[in-house]
């Protein structure tokens, strides 16, 4: 127990607040999460997850679906980090979809109907059809069967996908990604390959800002951050939110950035926290 109070030492506390410094896509941020998230959500989930896969025997697999701006890669980082620092969890290895885009030469040659007119598929990435889902699905397969696996990652350098970029060797495999969830032909089959799910659920307004922000923060002038967002990212975000089924546990992006429970089928301590 001492060395579990420890371990959440190493986490900065300020006003019942979890701070901690980490880089994401390249970025230096410090990611914020309550007192009440880190006990209630956070460590209940990754003892559970590490009881599933020891009943399991065998490598589990978890998705994290969320729409875009929901904060799901810094939170995956955090708990592939807590994962890794807490005595008694199996650590995590993350991995994204994100990798398993089509190509821009692809995107470039290949166009799509939009509003009534032929766009090319560029104009819309990040949109379900710009991803390669049947590679994606037999690589989710492979991660199941094959105890080192590649996978790809998504270059921001490059604008393209870099295959074989890191390899899969954990008992927790984390994917995380906007439609992992989707109820549409095709992506729907894909829970079936899940050990376990969850979905993030956000107000589309904090969304947008935060897209916003992030468009803008990479130098994009306002109007055309506005319009890029609104042509693009929330149609996206809409499909997430409207058309994603449910996962075994839903979190709710608040305002500021924390996360509480939307939705849960994990069963409930004494407590009130999830096992």
């Amino acid at each position: 127990m001492e060395r579990e109070r420890s371990a959440v030492r190493k986490w900065q506390r300020k006003e019942k607040i979890m701070k901690r410094a980490m880089e994401i896509n390249g970025l230096h941020i410090e990611a914020e999460y309550s007192d009440r998230a880190m006990e209630t959500i956070f460590l209940p989930m990754l003892r559970h997850l590490t009881e599933l896969q020891k009943e399991a025997g065998r490598r589990i697999l978890v998705f994290l679906a969320a729409p875009p701006a929901t904060g799901k890669s810094t939170l995956v980082k955090f708990l592939t980090d807590l994962s890794g620092e807490m005595p008694g969890l199996t650590p995590i290895t993350a991995v994204g979809m994100d990798g398993f885009h089509h190509y821009q030469d692809y995107l470039l040659s290949h166009r799509v109907i939009r509003d009534g007119q032929e766009i090319p598929m560029t104009l819309i990435k990040g949109a379900p059809i710009t991803y390669d889902l049947d590679a994606f699905r037999e690589r989710l397969l492979r991660v199941r069967k094959e105890r080192v696996c590649p996978w790809p990652e998504y270059s921001r350098k490059l604008h393209d996908p870099v295959d074989n970029a890191v390899e899969i060797t954990g008992d927790i495999v984390l994917i995380e990604g906007n439609y992992l969830l989707l109820d549409e032909e095709g992506w729907r089959d894909l829970k079936s390959l899940a050990d376990y799910t969850v979905r993030i659920l956000a107000d589309e307004k904090d969304v947008r800002d935060r897209l916003i922000w992030r468009r803008a923060s990479n130098g994009t002038p306002m109007k055309e951050a506005e319009y890029m967002v609104d042509s693009n990212d929330i149609p996206n975000v809409r499909l997430c939110m409207e058309k994603s089924m449910d996962g075994d546990v839903t979190l709710r992006l608040t305002p500021e950035g924390d996360y509480v429970y939307e939705k849960q089928s994990m069963e409930k301590s004494d407590s009130g926290s999830c096992l």
